[in-house]
């Protein structure tokens, strides 16, 4: 089996993937805009080979890339980046080599738009929030008095919180139309919840070979916009609710042989039409896994390898490794280097000496979403997981 890996080094931890399907006895051929030589060890010994391009968003580039290795190593029978970033890109390149593997270029704007993916939740009967497409003034008012202040303003299709507004009044929205409209946007009612994801690895079936819930603060946007300190966590097991319409809504869009990262409303707030405290309301798809460090946090709550559970779909589409059933909580807990807290580096290291499993300075372009500085620890239970927060994140 051929399988080529478009930035393979990074994110950094996706090294992991290339080393399982190598491990499987696949021939991995990345494609990435790092120097071979800059690779880390366990990346360069899982490629067979690595094509250097420095720029992977020149489409013609990467055509020819692609060629040269089907033509040295045959039939190319993946293409994958796992990246949110090379979905649509990965997605042309599979239709124009007739990789039949994954999604194909005619087919991608159902889980790139987040317009068009309401059609998919209503099919998989999961409630989601009004939206609109934000294209005059005038229409976005109409849609205000529908719906009422807060709306949240995103891209139509784009990655994570780029770009992304809360529009609290008259103001902000005038605001938004003198600054912000040079890409398409789509307008949304404004819900009050925990964003709760269904990450899960599914086979050619579109069934789930490992599932796993993450719970995220309800909103990235303020994280970014105002510096605060993110925490985030993954939970020893996923709820039936979850797990339902997670599947439903994975059915539904059809996706199939792919690690995906469903994000969902949990309501905090009964909201009239779409249910009561403690349901759950469609946000967006993202057929990737989830981002930063959840497949590691997953692979802690549960005693797992994601990484070989995706690579064996790739392979036996089946799950190969079993689960111990040795489950618990992965919390992610960031500090920014502009505030002051309370407890230090070392007293933090020397509290958690025994739970802490990752602990290190996030790269310069994950800071604005992750912070300058993260702790990752396993603990028992959701009191463990709020008392780790607090002590990382208090300030003086």
């Amino acid at each position: 089996m051929n399988f080529v890996f478009i930035s393979p080094q990074f994110p950094k931890h996706y090294w992991n993937f290339c080393d399982r399907l190598h491990k499987n006895g696949v021939n991995v051929l990345g494609i990435g805009d790092s120097p071979f030589e800059t690779l880390r060890d366990e990346l360069k010994n899982s490629l067979s080979e690595y094509y250097y391009l420095p720029n992977l968003g020149d489409y013609d580039a990467m055509l020819r890339a692609v060629a040269f290795l089907e033509f040295k190593h045959g039939k190319i029978d993946w293409l994958e980046s796992n990246n949110e970033f090379w979905l649509e890109q990965d997605a042309k390149l599979r239709t124009d080599f007739h990789i039949t593997t994954g999604e194909q270029f005619e087919n991608i704007s159902r889980i790139k738009s987040k317009s068009a993916m309401k059609k998919y939740y209503k099919l998989a009967k999961v409630p989601t929030a009004r939206l609109q497409k934000v294209t005059t003034f005038d229409a976005a008012k109409n849609f205000i008095a529908e719906v009422d202040y807060p709306v949240i303003i995103k891209p139509d299709i784009g990655v994570g919180a780029t770009d992304t507004f809360k529009i609290n009044s008259a103001a902000d929205l005038a605001n938004f139309f003198a600054n912000h409209v040079e890409v398409p946007h789509v307008m949304e009612e404004f819900i009050t919840g925990d964003i709760c994801s269904y990450d899960a690895i599914l086979n050619s079936k579109s069934e789930p070979l490992l599932e796993s819930m993450t719970v995220w603060p309800p909103s990235i946007v303020d994280i970014v916009l105002k510096q605060l300190d993110l925490s985030y966590y993954t939970v020893d097991y996923v709820p039936e609710k979850l797990r339902e319409i997670g599947r439903a809504t994975a059915k539904s869009f059809g996706v199939k042989s792919r690690f995906v990262h469903l994000e969902f409303f949990r309501l905090t707030q009964a909201k009239k039409g779409l249910g009561e405290i403690g349901d759950f309301v469609g946000l967006e798809v993202n057929m990737r896994p989830a981002g930063g460090y959840t497949p590691d946090m997953i692979n802690f709550a549960q005693s797992t390898d994601v990484y070989q559970i995706w690579a064996d779909m790739v392979t036996a589409d089946k799950r190969i490794l079993p689960d111990n059933g040795k489950h618990f909580y992965c919390v992610y807990a960031s500090r920014r280097d502009i505030h002051n807290y309370k407890h230090s580096h070392e007293e933090i290291l020397s509290r958690y000496e025994k739970n802490i499993v990752m602990c290190e300075r996030m790269p310069e372009m994950m800071i604005p979403q992750m912070g300058n500085q993260m702790y990752t620890a396993k603990v028992a239970d959701l009191a463990a997981t709020q008392e780790f927060i607090k002590f990382v994140q208090e300030k003086l």
